[in-house]
């Protein structure tokens, strides 16, 4: 299962591997976005939020409408994971049919692998999303008085259970 930091650090991953590029090519295999095409978009950055990536990404511009701003959300749940390659590198991580997003961009191509969770959403909804979840104890919005204050709120749960409540604390898990 990924962790709280695995996930962190797929998000530095890619972020390394496709922030400021413009994408050439992206190709998704699930129903919802099996048509969608993201050829032309720019990536602006990846990021954790629990156990969420947050793939933020500015669409080209439309006419006389400005670009806006939209984030490829995913979900690892239990056996999912994003990789980088080098462009002409061998696909290794994973069998292929587990692959459900590819994104290209001139120096890297982004594989992700059994992802459970895939949505295209406009950024300023992320919050529909990742809003529950409590402080992320990697991100930038951690605050430990707002977790004590979530945990204190349920006195009676069991100490294991309402560490992993996400609503409590986003990130953490215990095996």
């Amino acid at each position: 299962m990924p962790e709280g930091d695995t996930v962190w650090n797929t998000a530095r991953v890619l972020h390394r591997a496709l922030a400021g590029a413009t994408l050439t090519a992206s190709e998704f295999r699930v129903p919802q976005l099996a048509t969608t095409d993201l050829a032309g978009w720019a990536v602006r950055e990846s990021a954790a939020r629990g156990k969420h990536l947050l793939l933020r990404l500015t669409a080209p511009a439309e006419g006389d409408s400005p670009p806006t701003s939209w984030t490829l959300h995913s979900h690892l749940r239990m056996d999912g994971a994003w990789r980088a390659y080098a462009p002409g590198e061998r696909w290794a991580a994973r069998p292929g049919h587990l692959i459900r997003a590819v994104l290209r961009s001139p120096q890297a191509v982004a594989v992700g692998y059994h992802l459970h969770e895939l949505a295209l959403v406009p950024t300023a909804e992320e919050e529909r999303l990742v809003g529950h979840l409590g402080p992320d104890l990697l991100g930038a919005d951690w605050d430990a008085a707002e977790a004590v204050r979530r945990l204190a709120a349920h006195p009676d749960a069991p100490v294991g259970e309402a560490l992993l409540d996400q609503r409590n604390l986003a990130g953490v898990d215990m095996e």
